[in-house]
């Protein structure tokens, strides 16, 4: 075998790269070298690609070796050329899979025809096939000494300078999948997200939660309190919405005696754009029969922990300025203690209107006509309070005003049994016990009209038909809500919502 050290061409230094002029150009070369494929009769773009191993695989099973050996075994192998280095009548190519990359030895004597007639249309980012004998070069480095080559498919386009990445910003979410291929810390990101994911739904179905479906288009979309987008039925001829939350079917599914239940659900709301907020994302919602809030809090905590733990292996984590440590227990507080330390003085949905406005005033919050009592305590919570919380607290108990599905407490009708996780400055989860009384419900429906009526867009509609699913019993219920991508957005410590969503929304591109 002959030494690897030699002259390279990277992503960065490539000679078809560094020489065109223009983007066209350089595309056009290369499906020049696609198309002298074709007339070889080597097919571009096969059907598909039997592989025996992957990169990690080989590097695990070979570990320790000593340079200049020959393991004997054969392996297929399939990836994209990340590199390519040639020396004389000796090329190396660097191979990289879903697993990580391994080298590709390549010596001219050894190679078929078409190998040849392969490497030598080769640019940084297509797909190839190979398949040799696994050895160890000279240097130790794990190889792949290749005797026969195919073009799985071509990549017209150059992939970004490696050394430089894909950095301009609404381009890297618009071109995602080059954003992963550019950016490792991009990939870092999003396989948190899925190992996140993954850990939730093992710990809810290890606790006997069955995972439902529930729809996304509704007549009218409830279980939150927000504004939606419309669309068109053209089969049934009516308008429907995309829904804001699953809650409402959910409940309905513990009415029908799944007593357990949960979805991973993708919600719509036709609202502001920031980097803590999308229309577009992914909640986590579950409800349990025979709970209430308090075990809301409990199966939180406990989701919360053991994604840090499966994606990212410890509880500390920095987001902005803070460290932030999820080690629990984590604290629970009554809400109107927490804002009566904050506020120097006690507040309460029964208080005046107007004393409550100018509470707000005094602290920046610019009351709207439109908020009763209950929602100025609410904002003054969501303004003021809850962006200077660091570590993970519940807050619990709020306002029945804003928490239209939520029974209210034992000893007071104006607050709910509800609580909101509060880390670093933003809300990620939201639970409460579940308001079960048919007539109740539909009184507070009833409220939320009026105010629909009066102009407020994001007033929770009537449902008719989550009042009559009521009427036939819903047993005492605890159900959550938790914010999958601020969750990931704190395990990945990143600050923009948009990082951790693959395709996020955005503007149509110019042109």
């Amino acid at each position: 075998m002959t030494d690897d050290h030699a002259d390279t061409t990277s992503a960065a230094q490539a000679p078809d790269e560094a020489a065109a002029p223009t983007l066209d150009a350089l595309m056009g070369e290369r499906r020049k070298k696609r198309g002298a494929l074709a007339d070889a009769g080597i097919d571009p773009y096969p059907s598909r690609f039997d592989r025996t191993a992957v990169a990690a695989d080989l590097h695990s099973r070979h570990e320790g070796l000593e340079p200049d050996v020959r393991t004997g075994e054969q392996a297929r192998m399939a990836g994209r050329v990340t590199a390519v280095r040639r020396h004389g009548k000796l090329s190396f190519v660097t191979l990289s899979d879903v697993s990580g990359s391994i080298q590709l030895l390549l010596q001219q004597a050894s190679l078929t025809d078409q190998a040849a007639a392969v490497l030598d249309s080769i640019d940084l980012g297509d797909w190839i096939g190979a398949e040799g004998e696994v050895i160890t070069s000279r240097r130790g480095e794990l190889s792949l000494e290749a005797t026969e080559l195919w073009l799985l498919s071509k990549a017209l386009r150059p992939l970004p300078d490696k050394w430089h990445g894909l950095t301009e910003t609404d381009t890297r979410y618009r071109q995602r999948e080059v954003d992963l291929l550019a950016n490792p810390d991009s990939r870092r990101v999003f396989e948190i997200r899925f190992a996140a994911i993954r850990a939730m739904r093992r710990l809810m179905e290890h606790r006997g939660f069955v995972e439902v479906e529930t729809p996304i288009l509704q007549p009218q979309a409830g279980g939150a309190i927000a504004r939606p987008f419309f669309t068109h039925a053209n089969a049934l001829d009516i308008e429907l919405s995309l829904r804001i939350a699953p809650e409402l079917y959910l409940k309905r599914l513990v009415v029908g005696g799944f007593e357990r239940v949960f979805e991973i659900a993708r919600n719509f709301r036709n609202e502001g754009i920031s980097t803590r907020h999308s229309p577009e994302f992914t909640a986590l919602e579950s409800y349990q029969a025979f709970g209430d809030l308090t075990d809301g809090m409990d199966l939180t905590e406990a989701l919360v922990m053991a994604a840090a733990e499966a994606a990212t292996g410890r509880t500390t984590f920095v987001t902005g300025d803070r460290e932030i440590d999820l080690a629990g227990p984590w604290p629970r507080r009554p809400l109107l203690d927490a804002l009566e330390e904050r506020l120097g003085r006690r507040v309460h949905p029964t208080d005046d209107r107007e004393e409550l406005a100018r509470v707000c005033r005094a602290h920046g919050v610019e009351p709207l006509d439109e908020w009763g009592p209950g929602k100025l305590v609410f904002e003054l919570y969501d303004q003021v309070l809850l962006p200077e919380t660091t570590e993970p607290v519940f807050l619990v108990g709020y306002p029945v005003e804003v928490s239209p599905l939520a029974r209210h407490t034992a000893d007071d009708p104006t607050m709910a049994d509800r609580f909101e996780l509060c880390i670093a400055g933003k809300e990620f989860a939201n639970g409460y016990s579940e308001l079960n009384v048919p007539e109740e419900q539909a009184e507070r429906f009833e409220f939320s009209a009026a105010a629909k009526a009066g102009g407020d867009a994001e007033a929770h509609p009537a449902d008719q038909a989550f009042v009559r699913a009521l009427e036939y019993g819903l047993p005492p219920t605890a159900g959550i809500g938790i914010g999958i991508d601020r969750l990931v957005m704190l395990l990945s410590e990143v600050e923009a919502i948009r990082d951790v969503i693959l395709f996020p929304m955005l503007r149509p591109e110019a042109g």
